[in-house]
């Protein structure tokens, strides 16, 4: 007999979660938890530029390929965020999703993440090492709303010449709820792309696991 379709998906999940290491061990990198601690909140800063920004942010020179070298050190994934002042979506990214604590932790844990602003000016220079102002950097991207996240791979490795699509894992493109936000994280944090490019069944499988707990949780 068959096993029913989110039996198999649990299953592959599992499989690929055993089989991903963190270079420094054997053990499993870990899957945030389905629903976790919210409070206390995160406030996000507000900076005199009008975005939202997180403490941990990664302050640097914006130079991207040195920033993706010290997030591999450290052990994370690499990550840009493009923002702009007045956007709802941003707004709602930091004071909703952001804040709650468990996704803030987990995110804070496992990634670098530089954030640029649509309309800069800062200078900011590609992994093939052209410098332009965030404002041409996200046009060079094809970055077209805010907020938009980046994820890059982890190993950038003999690809001096490249940048964008070619160095990309995947986007994350203007405002979702918490639970597609950190399933997406989760899903690039554990590479569990190189074994299914489908996000989606990830997803499905976790918001499954969510349903379930909920179910359970429900009175009787």
């Amino acid at each position: 007999m068959r096993k029913p379709f989110l039996s198999t998906v649990l299953a592959t999940l599992l499989a690929v979660v055993t089989s991903v290491s963190t270079g420094r061990a054997t053990s499993p990198l870990p899957l945030p938890p389905i629903d976790g601690i919210v409070e206390p909140r995160v406030a996000p800063v507000k900076g005199e530029d009008g975005l939202f920004h997180q403490t941990w942010f990664v302050q640097s020179f914006l130079d991207l390929k040195d920033d993706h070298a010290e997030a591999k050190a450290a052990g994370k994934r690499f990550a840009v965020i493009f923002e702009q002042r007045g956007c709802i979506y941003c707004t709602k990214m930091h004071t909703d999703v952001l804040s709650q604590r468990y996704i803030n932790d987990y995110v804070r844990e496992n990634f670098a993440i530089v954030q640029l602003d649509l309309w800069g000016s800062r200078d900011v220079t590609d992994f093939d090492g052209t410098r332009m102002p965030e404002k041409k950097l996200a046009e060079r991207w094809g970055v077209l709303f805010t907020p938009t996240v980046v994820f890059f791979k982890e190993d950038v490795t003999g690809q001096s010449a490249a940048w964008g699509a070619p160095l990309e894992v995947a986007r994350l493109p203007l405002g979702f709820g918490p639970a597609t936000f950190v399933d997406l994280f989760a899903w690039i944090r554990i590479k569990a792309y190189e074994q299914d490019k489908n996000f989606q069944r990830f997803h499905i499988s976790r918001m499954a696991e969510r349903d379930a707990l909920r179910a359970k949780a429900a009175p009787k």
